[in-house]
């Protein structure tokens, strides 16, 4: 595009020129005059019909030279002005391209926005349900480990004045009224039994206390047999004695503790006769 502006340029530069020189130099009357009057110095009269054919012949070739330049500069016009509505026409799908590269450039940055959001709101359900789990799982330890609290200790009696229990014709199942602790609520006060709720490793601990003169004797009995005993006897004074045992109990197996027939036991404000008990671990069914 700036070859043919430039060329354009040295043409019209040339016309110019050589219009000037043209219009600047002499005219054909004149042109005719001085070679008529050198050629009567020069040259016999015969002459001056080649003389006129050669001014004639110069004429035309100005005129033909003209013409073409003319021709040529339309030409040269013509193409420059095609160039430039190429110019714009691409300069306006250019503006149009740019405008689509900004769209496409705003929906790429849209999109890339949606799946940032897709992505952190699959990753905050992932920790919600991280979070779910967690709370369900520390329910479910909860439950378990309140299902594991089990515990309990009690004494015969909750009035504070002595009273002797005993002797009997027959063993009789104490009954510790007086519930310290009860932790998963199997112990019961009024039977005086405990009931496994679960499978497990359990401790059970039982201490008598009596009088002088009739022997102090009880057992832990679990599920109607005796397993170890507390005894303690002499001939006067207070005495007392104590025995503890762990026990695998399946679900449902009971513990209590047993007076022997024939013997007693004594009890005041100060509790002397106990029943305790409670889970070591769980086992396994």
């Amino acid at each position: 595009m700036k070859g043919l502006v430039c060329l354009l340029l040295l043409l019209e530069t040339f016309v110019c020129v050589v219009q000037h020189q043209v219009d600047g130099g002499l005219n054909e009357n004149e042109i005719s005059q001085q070679l008529r009057s050198e050629d009567g110095r020069q040259n016999p009269p015969q002459t001056d019909t080649l003389r006129d054919e050669a001014s004639t012949d110069s004429q035309q070739n100005y005129h033909l030279c003209f013409t073409d330049i003319h021709a040529a500069l339309r030409e040269l016009t013509a193409t420059v002005t095609e160039q430039k509505v190429n110019i714009r026409e691409l300069t306006a799908t250019v503006t149009e391209q740019k405008g689509n590269i900004r769209e496409l450039t705003a929906t790429v940055t849209e999109q890339k926005v949606n799946t940032q959001q897709t992505l952190i709101l699959e990753e905050l359900n992932k920790k919600n349900d991280e979070i779910s789990n967690i709370t369900l799982g520390q329910v479910e330890l909860r439950k378990e480990f309140r299902d594991r609290e089990i515990a309990f200790s009690a004494s015969l009696m909750q009035s504070s004045s002595g009273d002797y229990i005993g002797p009997f014709t027959t063993d009789i199942t104490l009954t510790y009224r007086n519930v310290f602790t009860n932790i998963g609520n199997a112990y019961n006060p009024i039977t005086g039994v405990f009931i496994a709720p679960l499978k497990g490793a359990y401790m059970f601990r039982v201490s008598v206390y009596g009088h002088g003169g009739t022997a102090a004797s009880v057992s832990i009995v679990k599920n109607g047999e005796r397993v170890v005993a507390a005894h303690e006897h002499q001939a006067k004074d207070g005495l007392n004695s104590s025995n503890g045992v762990v026990l695998i109990l399946e679900v449902g197996d009971v513990v209590y503790v047993s007076l022997w027939s024939g013997r007693r036991i004594y009890e005041n404000q100060n509790t002397h006769n106990t029943f305790s008990g409670f889970l070591l671990f769980p086992l396994s069914l």
